[in-house]
């Protein structure tokens, strides 16, 4: 049996994207981190949200040590933790999984970031590999990753990759950050999968026209009409990116009833808190 926690996203006052799932051979944790957006609309991260990310950053911590399996989709930090907000210990003993740290990868991440998070965890893990385009298995659980995909529309912030992890003929897919999706290539891995549940990052309908274009967001919505379309798919998750603003419903009428957040999914009520932030201060 399948089972999956969503256990700290946007919806739920934080940047992040933190999964675990649970098969009957091994708990995984994917992208074990947590972060707030330094600025926005002009303001530092409210007391509220530094609290919420402490908060979370715990309960990520704790289910990250009882994990067999972490997870790392891709080097920034809502997605990784040098140790700062989770320990390091997390990794200690664990099968880390990750994004190759030289391929397919932007500079900041190949020269700074990566190097950085591999030192860091160095002779912690039972084993580190690079998981692009692979598959692993533990017992009748196996983990299946994309190739290296586009961080959105394009790859000025690099590349993540898609993962799917299936058990006993149920499947579940985690897009990382693909920014709506809104490129063929980011879709062709879900269509693939067929997943039962699939948790996804939404457009970057709170960067609309700067960088984030309005056709970027209509393809966006189309694609995810498709996937809505997959035989198999129970419920699609949307958020990360796309819980950045208050209106985020509004920006995809054609299918506003037909996906959760992960709050939502996980019975909580929505806190954008990112984008209340004005609202938070008083201004």
């Amino acid at each position: 049996m399948l089972s999956f926690r969503l256990i700290a996203f946007d919806s739920m006052g934080v940047r992040s994207m933190a999964t675990v799932v649970e098969t009957k051979d091994v708990k995984i944790f994917i992208d074990p981190s947590v972060a707030l957006a330094p600025k926005r609309f002009g303001l530092p991260p409210h007391d509220r949200e530094v609290e919420r990310m402490y908060e979370l950053a715990k309960v990520i911590e704790e289910e990250a040590l009882d994990s067999d399996v972490i997870i790392v989709t891709h080097y920034h930090y809502d997605h990784f933790d040098l140790g700062h907000k989770v320990s390091l210990k997390v990794y200690e003993g664990k099968d880390v999984l990750i994004k190759h740290p030289k391929e397919n990868i932007n500079r900041s991440q190949r020269v700074e970031r990566a190097p950085l998070f591999l030192k860091s965890i160095e002779g912690l893990p039972n084993r580190i590999e690079f998981a692009d385009g692979r598959e692993f298995r533990f017992g009748s659980t196996s983990i299946r990753f994309s190739e290296a995909v586009p961080h959105g529309t394009n790859t000025r912030l690099g590349y993540v990759i898609e993962v799917l992890v299936e058990s006993e003929g149920e499947r579940f897919l985690f897009s990382s950050d693909v920014e709506g999706p809104s490129l063929d290539e980011q879709v062709r891995f879900i269509e693939e999968a067929d997943p039962h549940v699939a948790v996804i990052d939404g457009p970057m309908t709170y960067m609309l026209g700067f960088r984030y274009s309005k056709e970027s967001l209509r393809v966006s919505e189309e694609n995810l009409r498709r996937i809505l379309d997959l035989p198999s798919l129970e419920l699609l998750v949307l958020d990360h990116h796309f819980c950045r603003e208050l209106e985020f419903r509004e920006r995809v009428p054609s299918i506003s009833n037909m996906f959760k957040t992960a709050a939502e999914a996980s019975g909580r009520r929505n806190e954008l808190l990112e984008a209340m932030r004005r609202e938070l201060y008083g201004r």
